[in-house]
């Protein structure tokens, strides 16, 4: 059996790619907090997400249970498995993991940003972050709905390129998540527009449009008080420039678009 390893920091979209993954790469078995998935589908083992607390949490991901470690590994052992990918935090965990489930040594690591863009990265990990959200690959019929402390929603159901049905996601609030950051939508628009009048011969700024929770985008209307051999594109093209490096210095959201609308402009006399 040919062993894989998908590595990453928490919250930065591991689960959420991981089924696609798979799929594209023949790999029919995921070991990922704690479960076994075959297909898609949970077969054994139980969710780490359903622990109350972090300590327990990283015990049942790591399979530290006598009981859940024979039970996922005999699992393993009775079917056949030609490929199987361990997800973890880091390549300490996911080698603890193979140890203890006796896989053997690990063949691949694939680490998360090879599979994901730094946006989606950042998106992961902003909704992490601020909701508190976690997903669990598998479907939502399949979640112990008694250990949990709320079930956020039903997620989604994910087909292949080629249309094929490939599994489920769970979106979960853990136990024990440590509480959720909740930043009102004008504290984002306030800061682009702070940014942008601390540009040179920026007059004035206003958000016309924004999208902070799914493509990271806004659109802004700009005046000018600039001399007339300014060169409007490249300054503008700088105001695009500050605003996202703004957003990512005070937020950690990369965003997807900024958009810029001219409206006004006076020469600088």
């Amino acid at each position: 059996m040919k062993v894989y390893a998908l590595v990453g920091e928490s919250g930065t979209g591991k689960s959420t790619s991981v089924l696609h993954f798979c799929d594209e790469h023949n790999i029919p078995a995921i070991i990922d907090d704690g479960i076994l998935i075959v297909n898609g589908k949970k077969i054994a083992g139980t969710s780490a997400k359903y622990e109350n607390n972090y300590i327990k949490a990283v015990k049942r991901a790591t399979f530290f249970y006598d009981d859940h470690r024979e039970e996922v590994a005999n699992v393993i052992r009775m079917t056949a498995l030609n490929k199987i990918l361990i997800v973890g935090t880091s390549v300490k965990m996911v080698n603890l993991i193979a140890d203890k489930l006796k896989l053997g040594k690990i063949d691949t690591y694939i680490d998360v940003s090879e599979i994901r863009t730094s946006k989606e990265i950042n998106m992961a990990r902003y909704m992490r972050n601020t909701q508190g959200k976690h997903v669990i690959p598998i479907p939502y019929m399949q979640v112990e709905h008694n250990k949990l402390k709320k079930i956020l929603q039903k997620g989604r159901k994910l087909f292949s390129k080629q249309a094929k049905y490939i599994g489920e996601e769970t979106i979960i609030q853990p136990h024990f998540t440590k509480g959720t950051i909740t930043i009102n939508e004008d504290v984002y628009k306030e800061i682009i527009t702070h940014t942008c009048k601390k540009i040179k011969y920026v007059k004035n700024a206003k958000i016309l449009d924004y999208d902070f929770t799914t493509f990271q985008s806004v659109t802004i209307e700009i005046e000018l008080n600039c001399p007339l051999e300014q060169n409007i594109v490249e300054l503008l093209e700088k105001v695009q420039q500050k605003v996202n490096e703004a957003m990512l210095s005070y937020f950690k959201i990369e965003m997807y678009a900024v958009h810029i609308r001219l409206a006004a402009i006076s020469p600088d006399r």
